[in-house]
């Protein structure tokens, strides 16, 4: 005959399910929107943003607001699934023919490696679902955004990053691929705002390149310079060398 259970071992079942409840709640699925960029060979960065869809002439996109305090976070991308808006996996661009599905994320099927291959023309708006299993990587459309142009301080974070300040406003991250920058230097490998031609200059107009960039500003303080870039996803197009106050 089995025997009831005693008052202690049902309390001891209540017990070890409390116990098992935060793992449970810690295998949620996790949704984040954003524009992500390639971090080393297997790992993206992308800051979560607000995202709402909305449909301009038939085509479904997503318009991306800064959160306030969100923080960065790192993906590993091994083993993704990438699903691209592009109908092949290694185009550059959408050429005039995308697919989409009712949510307005890509249904192309693809790979990490053809990530790796888009994240290395720059910064790609995307929604990343993770689940304990496995970590889906969707491309969208996103609605086009005021790009900036203004003067202000920069400084180096790393050989991809910068910080831009101006004044009055909150410092903001940006990043660059491929990027033109304008020297008021003789040479574009000359140190910053060194050996100038004239001092009257004011602004760069030798046209250098990213890596100029990259060597000029990796060891100073932070420098003066015109800046274009684009502030939603942080994408830093192009930099002027700048004299004077």
């Amino acid at each position: 005959m089995t025997r009831p259970l005693t008052a202690a071992a049902v309390a001891a079942l209540a017990a070890s399910a409390l116990i098992a409840t935060p793992a449970a709640a810690s295998a949620k699925t996790q949704t984040i929107y954003g524009y992500a960029w390639a971090d080393g060979s297997n790992h993206l960065r992308i800051t979560p943003a607000k995202a709402r869809l909305v449909t301009q002439s038939g085509v479904r996109r997503y318009k991306l607001t800064p959160v306030a305090g969100a923080k960065e976070r790192r993906i590993f991308t091994d083993g993704v699934r990438y699903r691209r808006i592009t109908t092949a996996c290694d185009l550059k661009e959408t050429e005039g023919h995308i697919r989409q599905d009712r949510k307005g994320l890509g249904t192309t099927d693809c790979d990490a490696l053809d990530l790796k291959f888009v994240l290395s023309l720059g910064p790609a708006p995307v929604k990343i679902t993770i689940t304990p299993n496995l970590t889906t990587v969707a491309e969208f459309l996103a609605t086009p955004t005021n790009p900036v142009t203004a003067y202000g301080t920069m400084k180096s974070l790393d050989s991809r990053t910068v910080v831009f300040y101006r004044p009055g406003k909150k410092a903001v991250k940006l990043r660059y691929t491929g990027l033109g920058f304008n020297r008021v230097t003789r040479s574009c490998t000359d140190g910053w705002t060194a050996n100038v031609p004239n001092e009257e200059a004011g602004i760069g107009t030798k046209p250098c390149n990213a890596a100029a960039f990259r060597k000029a500003i990796r060891n100073t303080g932070p420098v003066k310079v015109k800046a274009y870039y684009q502030p939603v996803s942080g994408h830093l197009w192009e930099v002027w060398e700048a004299l004077g106050d």
